[in-house]
């Protein structure tokens, strides 16, 4: 984990350069080693570099089947669910829209992290036409983080102390005041548009 007031950044673009750059980011804040990385089939993933990498630090590396866009499901499953939810579908492509999303992110990461508990899919059976799936108990990724066993007990304790000083209601607002401001610009951009 990075100490406070070091966040990771949003992607400027799909350039490795900045994609290999946020992902040694990534894995320097985690509290548990990285064990996999499972990408799409985009260059920005799919390229020496990124290979070599994962090769010398013994990192799985495992990709969509090619030709396969079912599979992207799996690989992008919180995509929907945190990342298009919170900043939508619309193209962010200037300097202030990225400012704006690296503070959203940083706030967002915390609130999804510590506050939104989420289910995992234990086991799916199929009974004739049906499909029964059972679950486990709804826990946030903090919780089980905090229940693993492959953590330390000092990444505990700092994810502890951490949690402590978090108000899910002020990073909520702070998540909708940020996306507010990201509406705005892009309605701006849009105008511009239509004007030429």
């Amino acid at each position: 984990m990075l100490p406070d007031g070091q966040e990771a950044q949003a992607v400027k673009n799909k350039a490795q350069r900045w994609v290999f750059e946020a992902l040694t980011d990534i894995r320097a804040r985690l509290p548990f080693a990285l064990l996999g990385i499972d990408s799409d089939n985009g260059g920005e993933f799919i390229n020496d570099h990124l290979y070599r990498y994962c090769k010398e630090e013994k990192i799985s590396f495992t990709r969509a089947r090619s030709s396969r866009k079912n599979d992207n499901c799996f690989i992008e499953q919180k995509n929907y669910s945190v990342v298009r939810r919170a900043v939508g579908y619309m193209r962010h492509d200037t300097m202030q829209e990225l400012e704006i999303l690296n503070e959203l992110y940083r706030y967002l990461r915390l609130y999804s992290n510590f506050f939104q508990p989420v289910m995992k899919l234990l086991e799916k059976t199929r009974i004739g036409s049906k499909v029964r799936k059972k679950y486990d108990e709804a826990q946030t990724p903090y919780q089980r983080v905090l229940s693993s066993s492959e953590v330390s007990k000092e990444a505990k304790k700092q994810l502890r102390s951490k949690y402590r000083k978090l108000n899910p209601a002020e990073l909520k607002r702070k998540i909708e005041n940020l996306q507010s401001r990201l509406l705005q610009f892009a309605a701006c951009k849009q105008k511009i548009r239509l004007k030429k």
